[in-house]
């Protein structure tokens, strides 16, 4: 096994956290600096991926991003190529400024996930670290009786506990019941990655995948060509924020947390 593990936690220096931030989106323009409970959803994004400890950086193509995020104390870093997705843009990152300094886990986290805390971030590097896939991601159990099961805005994750392995994931209800069982478990995608260095620049030269056009879903082109996802399973109640409607499901939530 590659690197070290110290008291069970990846050691901070082989990881790094690296948030895409856009300013355009087609159903929420401006959305990272969208006030949520009193604070830019990036800035709560940010400060909750540095308490894993791992180095964090917003990797981002607009000014007011990279102003706001630099005027919180927070780490910035300017790719303004044109490419189709986050992952695209934190392979430049990756390329310009960190792959000199040896880092064997990059960890992807949407910009959108203002929920998302610093531990399960070093649980997925502890479980990424020591497993053979190449990339990770997170995942929650849930139920069907969930009336999320029929959204395709909730990416579902097919899954072997056994494994560990992710098979597919759609915007479809998978599993699918046959036998129309009333109630079992599914497992919704959370949109956090963790590669393998080698993983990251490998994904980003592969072509666009038919499944990936299809579901509009990128990790599918990595496994169309036979990359391997592990995932590690989390319970923690979390929310992403696709519409400006969603603000308000985040701050209630954030509100019976207190």
């Amino acid at each position: 096994m590659r690197g070290h593990i110290l008291t069970g936690v990846y050691m901070s220096s082989k990881v790094v956290v690296l948030i895409p931030a856009r300013f355009s989106s087609s159903r929420f323009p401006g959305k990272p600096l969208a006030m949520i409970a009193g604070k830019t959803m990036i800035q709560r994004v940010y400060e909750n991926c540095a308490r894993s400890g791992f180095d964090c950086a917003v990797v981002t193509d607009d000014s007011r991003i990279e102003e706001h995020v630099n005027s919180f104390g927070g780490k910035a870093l300017r790719v303004d190529d044109d490419v189709p997705s986050g992952s695209e843009r934190i392979a430049l990152a990756y390329e310009r400024y960190y792959k000199n300094k040896n880092f064997e886990i990059i960890i992807n986290v949407q910009g959108d996930e203002p929920l998302l805390n610093g531990d399960i971030l070093k649980e997925l590097a502890d479980f990424h670290s020591q497993s053979q896939f190449e990339m990770g991601t997170l995942i929650r159990p849930r139920s069907t009786k969930d009336e999320e099961f029929s959204n395709p805005n909730v990416v579902k994750a097919v899954f072997s506990e056994d494994s560990q392995k992710c098979l597919y994931f759609s915007r479809a209800s998978l599993p699918y019941s046959r036998d129309k069982i009333a109630d079992y478990t599914w497992y919704q995608h959370i949109g956090v990655y963790s590669y393998k260095a080698h993983a990251l620049e490998a994904f980003v030269k592969l072509p666009e995948s038919h499944l990936e056009k299809m579901e509009r879903l990128e990790q599918l082109r990595a496994l169309e060509n036979g990359m391997s996802i592990g995932a590690v399973i989390s319970h923690q109640r979390l929310m992403g924020v696709d519409v400006p409607e969603d603000v308000k499901k985040v701050e209630e939530v954030l509100r019976e947390s207190k």
